[in-house]
């Protein structure tokens, strides 16, 4: 693997998640692999568990660590053939080749505008990593996608699903804040590259980039979706077409014991109580979510490693 900023970047999905499951029963058996290697992870928003998870899974594997909150620093500019009069201090031009003089690995994190739907797509802030360092680049989530965080997903359902071909639905809940639809992207292509029958629920009008949900099935009756569910994904995302909108805060979207049955309930935290999911389902026994945060050091673990193995 020489970076992780896509889901395809993984050539083989079966493998890695075996292999992070076996790093999971034994996380420091390759520690010294990233002995005087170094992974600068670079913030340009907040983080809880992908900061901390990523870190501990750097430092399992026996690297070193630099966080830099970017904003605190000073504003980077990504625009080619500007005039830097105004409020950026220094180039992305610049910043990137620098950092890969401290650093063996960059990991970055930078989320949408939600206003310029065409400037979100196109990934400015990752992608001008990716062209102008000189070492492997991991997504810790971007505008349009947070390929660690489905990988931990698809970790979860590998280790607890008790069938075959489990059944998986993302239903969309309601939410006070415009939030992105990266988590949900992801979810949907590491979804389609697992064998589960899985489809999405959400309200009419609320469908997401169809160049990302291609052939998978979407039912707007959210009763009906989840019926004989295995695993229930619930997350809210502003609207697609009518970029960054909350258009719907429908509090009959919200998850409950009722609506879930004897599915698993997961979430990427963090969660609004009683506004996306009641509180019997987050504290009940079906609810997956503290799992599945655990396996974000797995699935970030694995990655670094097998980059490392490239380097």
């Amino acid at each position: 693997m020489k970076k992780y900023t896509v889901i395809e970047d993984i050539s083989n999905l079966s493998e890695i998640i075996k292999d992070a499951v076996l790093l999971k029963m034994d996380p420091f058996e390759h520690s010294v692999l990233g002995k005087n290697k170094t992974l600068a992870m670079l913030f340009f928003n907040a983080s809880l568990r992908t900061r901390l998870s990523t870190e501990k899974a750097a430092k399992n594997l026996g690297m070193n660590v630099m966080v830099l909150n970017v904003n605190d620093a000073w504003n980077l500019e990504f625009e080619d053939g500007t005039v830097m009069n105004a409020n950026s201090s220094e180039h992305i031009k610049e910043a990137a080749q620098v950092i890969s003089q401290y650093a063996d690995i960059i990991a970055v994190r930078a989320f949408p505008g939600l206003s310029d739907k065409q400037k979100d797509e196109s990934e400015q802030v990752l992608n001008s990593f990716i062209k102008y360092a000189s070492v492997p680049i991991v997504n810790m989530e971007s505008a349009t996608a947070h390929p660690l965080q489905a990988l931990a997903d698809a970790i979860t359902i590998s280790e607890l699903t008790e069938k075959a071909k489990p059944k998986v639905v993302l239903s969309w809940a309601p939410h006070p804040r415009a939030l992105p639809q990266a988590v949900a992207n992801s979810f949907v292509e590491m979804m389609q590259k697992l064998d589960v029958e899985f489809s999405i629920t959400h309200p009419e009008g609320y469908e997401l980039n169809p160049n990302i949900t291609k052939n998978t099935p979407i039912n707007y009756n959210q009763k009906e979706a989840l019926k004989d569910a295995d695993f229930v994904y619930v997350k809210n995302w502003s609207n697609y077409k009518d970029y960054g909108k909350v258009l719907n805060q429908d509090p009959n979207w919200m998850m409950t014991q009722d609506k879930l049955g004897t599915a698993k309930f997961m979430h990427c935290l963090p969660v609004r109580r009683n506004v996306v999911v009641e509180d019997a389902v987050l504290d009940g026994e079906n609810s997956i979510v503290i799992e599945q945060a655990n396996n974000r050091t797995y699935a970030a673990q694995i990655v670094l490693k097998k980059i490392l193995d490239n380097l």
